[in-house]
């Protein structure tokens, strides 16, 4: 065993658990650290809370004045937290969090000092932050770009900082972050559902999307993590051969969580309830070290900054506990990678959720409203949907035999199909009167009884219905959950807005009353969304075929989901919605295809490095061993060593014969990075990292697993799969 790997190794064997005082309730440090409305009462006027609960409810804008006191409310909130700095936190197109800390304190002559922050530093400020993608939008010597307070998600303390969530925008105005656009999508879908909620309720006023995500995730010690150079540099194994034993046993789901692995969860679990990330849910997963996080739902920007701030909060606790965090998709070959699904609802200011049915018909017809123009949305944009998921190591895992397909299809359970099977027999046109009753009493009236037995579900659908709820789970475990959560709160805002459009036509220029005007949109909804419902196996070869036959895509790679961005379908509807304008729409593009090069290009580096300067030498001197014992045999036995060096000899020319064809490999694979960064257009460049480059990668992979077959263990430099996978 390598110097590196033996001590790797042996100090993660002597790890113990770490202590963690946990408080004797839960709900006593919930939302210490955070500026919640609790904290704001003490330290605001009636006058600024009034002003920050309007502008969270309503949007409304919030004056200089106001912004001033609580800015001072805030800082004093802060300071009594231990705070000496605050910072603009946002969240670029990089896939994480950023942040720069400026202190409270403020010179005033001389001698004498203060602690500062007034209201403009909190509503805006202009960090230096030229380096961060834009995707064309601004020149790196156009530097301006400006941070400006999201009041609707509250500012907390970690550590010593102040952190206030804020938007990042270019000088001109475009989104050059996950959160802009994301606010605007929920302000469409807000507009668009409550229009919708008229039908039924006159006195909604606000409808908000909530999400509830679950994070997968791996958990490694930080010796053996840190002993291989492609999770240091990649987050993921780029070689090594599976070990005897997987999760084949499936023991490891569900299991018992190991002592370690608990006192990290208890720690992370503490710091979550002081950020105000109601985390609920914990578990292992399928794979050998893998585990679940879930929390309670929260309305979708808030669930999407915790999330943010929940992988970040991770990998800090982690180095407490002598841990690694792996939030790649497909960090092991072999075993299941992992996902964050994405669980998304519609919510009233009147306390009714909109995809859960209720006791009466008028409010289950309310349901089937929302529930079939999701599916509608879905069928409308349903590559638009796959694009919003695509990354270069959620393209390990969508497809794989553990999690959903690219293609993108909804499920519903059988019950379901049933309603609305029924419902696409209603007659076009007004219905008799005892259409109407038999339709409420028979169908839409037992929709409640349905749902309580409707147990069904299928873990291979990308985008599956579960009860009062839609499930995304085609969502990578690492994204940020705003761009699909955008993109979806956009596709079902504008299917609302044609939904309402069709059902005021038939009222007003048909003459139709309200509930025969609803029914007959619906039931062409329902005919014109069969083809995004299935009920089967998203992973066999039939379904690619029948997906075909219905004209569904399946993108498998992420150049190929990402064209979609640029179509002029989906251009219109961003701008339609006012999510996005053409030029960010055209940014975000070439952004994302810039990241997915880049991450190709790395792991290219990482693998030829790794197997050119760890592998092949390694190989070489076991090969020299074996030519040495050749070499005694021979002189011992003279002509007879051949029979005795049989095996000897045929290890030696395998070696040789995988050296050659890893060098081989290697030399093809730079000669063609070089020629594709040359390459001016990203989309040409993007093709041929994905269509020629990296499928080099498992072939150079295969000639280093079996040399990690062939070669004595204690030579072998790189921590094996059984080692980061069963030391707990």
């Amino acid at each position: 065993m390598s110097t590196l790997r033996f001590h790797a190794v042996k100090a993660s064997l002597n790890r113990e658990a770490v202590r963690v005082t946990e408080p004797a309730r839960r709900s006593d440090i919930f939302g210490k650290n955070v500026f919640n409305k609790l904290a704001m009462r003490q330290y605001l006027t009636k006058n600024a809370l009034d002003a920050i609960t309007e502008a969270i409810e309503k949007g409304s804008k919030i004056d200089r004045m106001t912004a001033e006191h609580v800015a001072t409310g805030m800082k004093e909130w802060a300071i009594s937290k231990g705070a000496t700095h605050y910072t603009h936190w946002f969240q670029p197109l990089t896939g994480s969090t950023a942040e720069k800390h400026d202190a409270f304190f403020e010179t005033m002559d001389e001698e004498s000092a203060i602690e500062k922050f007034d209201g403009s530093q909190l509503v805006q400020q202009e960090p230096d932050a030229s380096s961060f993608p834009s995707g064309g939008i601004r020149n790196t010597f156009e530097a301006r770009g400006y941070t400006a307070w999201d009041p609707s998600s509250p500012a907390f303390v970690y550590g010593s900082t102040l952190c206030i969530p804020t938007v990042f925008v270019s000088y001109t105005g475009e989104a050059l972050d996950y959160k802009t656009p994301l606010l605007r999508a929920l302000h469409a879908i807000d507009n668009a559902a409550v229009a919708v909620c008229k039908y039924f309720d006159k006195n909604v006023r606000k409808v908000s999307a909530s999400l509830g995500w679950e994070q997968e995730y791996f958990l490694i010690d930080h010796a053996l993590a840190t002993s291989r150079p492609d999770i240091v540099l990649t987050g993921r194994t780029l070689l090594g051969h599976s070990p005897a034993k997987g999760q084949q046993l499936d023991d490891h789901y569900f299991g018992s969580i190991p002592a370690r692995v608990m006192s990290y969860m208890r720690d992370l679990e503490n710091e979550c309830m002081l950020l105000g990330i109601p985390v609920k849910t914990r578990h292992n997963e399928v794979a050998p070290n893998q585990f679940e996080l879930a929390p309670i739902f929260e309305e979708a920007n808030l669930a999407v900054d915790h999330n943010s701030l929940l992988m970040d909060v991770m990998q800090k606790v982690a180095k407490r506990h002598d841990f690694k965090v792996l939030l790649h998709e497909k960090p092991f070959a072999g075993v299941n990678g992992s996902g964050k699904h994405n669980n998304w609802s519609l919510r009233t200011d009147t306390g009714v959720n909109l995809l859960s049915p209720g006791k009466t018909p008028m409010s289950n017809l309310q349901f089937l409203t929302f529930f079939i123009n999701t599916i509608k949305a879905v069928e409308a944009y349903e590559e638009l949907l796959r694009g919003s998921i695509a990354s270069a190591s959620n393209d390990h895992r969508l497809g794989a035999n553990e999690a959903p397909p690219a293609i993108i299809s909804v499920f519903i359970g059988k019950q379901l199909t049933k309603v609305l099977t029924e419902l696409e027999t209603v007659t076009k046109g007004k219905l008799s009167p005892k259409e109407k009753t038999d339709l409420k009493l028979n169908v839409v009236g037992k929709i409640p009884e349905i749902l309580l037995d409707n147990t069904d579900r299928n873990r291979t659908s990308p985008f599956a219905f579960t009860g009062n709820k839609f499930e995304f789970r085609a969502v990578g475990s690492k994204a940020n959950c705003a761009n699909p959560m955008m993109v979806l709160n956009s596709i079902v805002a504008k299917q609302l807005r044609d939904f309402k459009i069709e059902v005021d036509a038939l009222i007003d220029k048909k003459g139709m009353k309200k509930d025969d005007a609803i029914f007959n949109v619906l039931r062409e909804y329902i005919k014109t969304s069969k083809s995004i419902l299935f009920e089967g196996n998203g992973y066999s070869d039939d379904w690619k075929k029948e997906a075909k036959k219905r004209g569904l895509s399946n993108n498998e790679t992420t150049p190929d989901a990402l064209k979609v961005k640029l179509s002029n379908k989906a251009i219109a509807l961003f701008q339609e919605l006012g999510v996005m304008n053409k030029i960010e729409s055209e940014a975000r593009y070439e952004v994302e295809m810039e990241e997915y090069v880049m991450h190709i290009q790395i792991e290219s580096r990482v693998i030829g490095d790794i197997a050119r300067n760890h592998v092949v030498p390694t190989a070489v001197r076991y090969q020299n061993i074996l030519i040495e014992n050749v070499t005694g045999l021979k002189t011992i036995y003279g002509d007879e060593f051949k029979a005795l060096a049989k095996e000897q000899l045929m290890l030696i020319e395998a070696i040789s014969g995988h050296i050659e064809a890893i060098n081989s490999l290697v030399t093809n694979m730079t000669e063609f990075r070089k020629k594709y960064n040359k390459e001016p257009k990203i989309d040409k460049k993007a093709k041929g990292y994905c269509e020629v480059v990296k499928p080099l990668f498992d072939e150079i992979r295969y000639h280093c697993d079996k040399l990690e077959l062939m070669i004595d263990d204690e030579l072998w430099p790189l921590t094996k799969y059984r080692e980061l996978l069963f030391t707990k």
